[in-house]
């Protein structure tokens, strides 16, 4: 290629840049009015009911003349002209989520408002979707998920140990607890018949982790001074551009299984990450956990990674809910989202 025409490709990429910068404005602008039309039917809806002690059969009566009155327009149904209403009576007084429910569209807003149990799990959920532009099925997937949940309670060290901009996101990447309920293992199985199981099922192994990750290969084989060691399973996440090498163990976590990922991550960002990657990560995978031990160990660990427990039913092996945070460490954990 001649300077001339890199020079035009350059020029062609910068005009293209421009162009989808515009039209994303445009989108969300067309959308900010949207939303603002919806929260103010929502708002007279509410209104007029309160007013004139009007029942349902407003809004049914709403519908029916607004569709004759627009043909062809949608979003005027009555269901629609319910979730309007439902939608500006629950956020009208939230001073805090008001302003951030037009930054979002409103598929996502309804699947917020009617799928999560509080606000700040609405609050996650918009962050999330505005911050890494979740489409209407990624959100449903995250939400389904338990992405909430297994943000406040997953164990890692990502807050220290990766820049701001990919530790929330590498957080999502990592869940609490794995269910392999698609495995069929005998009774007294060992870690090397668990990791052939999950390279055997690698479909749904993909699927349990996050859907983000491509299979690179297990029993990877790293050379360091003439010695070889071989990481169980190494995965790479598509969007963090990230390695994550998995150690698998069938029995409780130890506190030097954290020292051996450590060496794991050390060497494949020395040998094996590509310069325009991000840092490897590490998650160890054990029959059980102690949490404090978890922590303690987790603490001292410089390199990326996280520990989490899996079971081999649909049922998880614990609430969830008994370990999450107080409400005030969420609001400071949503605080980071922005």
């Amino acid at each position: 290629m001649s300077a001339l025409e890199k020079y035009y490709t350059d020029f062609l990429k910068e005009v293209k840049e421009k162009i989808y910068q515009s039209q994303y404005q445009a989108l969300k602008a067309v959308n900010k009015e949207l939303i603002d039309l919806y929260w103010e039917i929502g708002q007279s809806i509410v209104e007029k009911q309160e007013q004139y002690e009007w029942g349902k059969s407003v809004v049914e009566n709403l519908a029916s003349d607004l569709q004759r009155e627009f043909p062809g327009i949608k979003g005027f149904s009555s269901r629609n002209l319910w979730y309007m209403r439902n939608f500006y009576a629950h956020y009208n007084e939230d001073e805090k989520l008001q302003p951030l429910v037009a930054e979002i569209g409103w598929s996502h807003n309804l699947i917020i408002l009617e799928k999560c149990d509080n606000d700040l799990e609405r609050e996650f959920y918009i962050k999330m979707t505005k911050k890494y532009g979740w489409t209407k099925n990624v959100l449903i997937h995250q939400v389904e998920g338990g992405s909430y949940q297994l943000f406040l309670t997953n164990q890692t060290n990502f807050d220290k140990s990766l820049q701001e901009k990919y530790k929330n996101q590498a957080k999502l990447a990592l869940k609490d607890s794995y269910s392999f309920d698609f495995l069929e293992m005998a009774e007294d199985y060992k870690e090397r018949d668990l990791e052939l199981s999950l390279v055997k099922n690698i479909r749904s192994f993909l699927m349990e982790m996050g859907g983000d990750y491509s299979f690179i290969g297990n029993q990877y084989r790293l050379e360091l001074e003439g010695d070889e060691y071989f990481i169980d399973l190494l995965l790479y996440h598509r969007k963090l551009k990230s390695l994550l090498a998995i150690e698998l163990k069938t029995t409780a976590f130890k506190p030097e299984y954290a020292g051996k990922m450590q060496f794991y991550l050390s060497v494949l960002d020395d040998k094996v990450k590509l310069p325009e990657e991000n840092p490897s990560m590490g998650i160890i995978i054990c029959k059980s956990k102690n949490r404090t031990v978890v922590e303690y160990a987790l603490n001292t660990a410089t390199k990326p990674m996280g520990v989490a427990d899996y079971s081999l039913s649909k049922t998880l092996p614990k609430e969830l809910k008994g370990l999450l945070p107080t409400p005030e460490e969420i609001t400071k954990s949503l605080e980071e989202l922005e």
